[in-house]
């Protein structure tokens, strides 16, 4: 079965670019989220494998959507995407529960290799 994936980012373009890599990889996106609240709503319902959650977005940011994200489930796994220069956000994530993070703009390679390594 191929890892079950939900993005979460609130600009249109960074979320079908993560699509993009994914599908290409062979991996199914089962979700995409525009905010923290949506995200959580999707979490619960589609429960994937894998959700990229990027840090600063409207209604609800990533880092409370991750929060509430691993207090209805400690096992998610969750890889924060953030912008160079949000390293204080970043560490917040990771202190919540966060897997590891993906800086903006990134490489397919790089997101690939940071999924592979926090699935196995």
């Amino acid at each position: 079965m191929p890892l079950r994936v939900m993005v979460v980012d609130d600009a249109l373009f960074m979320r079908n670019i993560l699509k993009e890599i994914f599908v290409r990889a062979g991996y199914e996106v089962v979700a995409e989220a525009e905010n923290g609240e949506r995200a959580r709503e999707l979490y619960r319902e589609t429960k994937p494998d894998l959700v990229t959650m990027d840090i600063v977005m409207p209604k609800k940011s990533g880092i409370e959507a991750l929060q509430e994200i691993m207090a209805d489930d400690p096992n998610a796994c969750v890889v924060m995407v953030s912008a160079l220069g949000q390293d204080s956000l970043v560490l917040e994530a990771v202190e919540s529960g966060a897997r590891d993070f993906i800086v903006k703009p990134f490489k397919e390679e790089k997101v690939l290799e940071i999924v592979k390594r926090i699935m196995q």
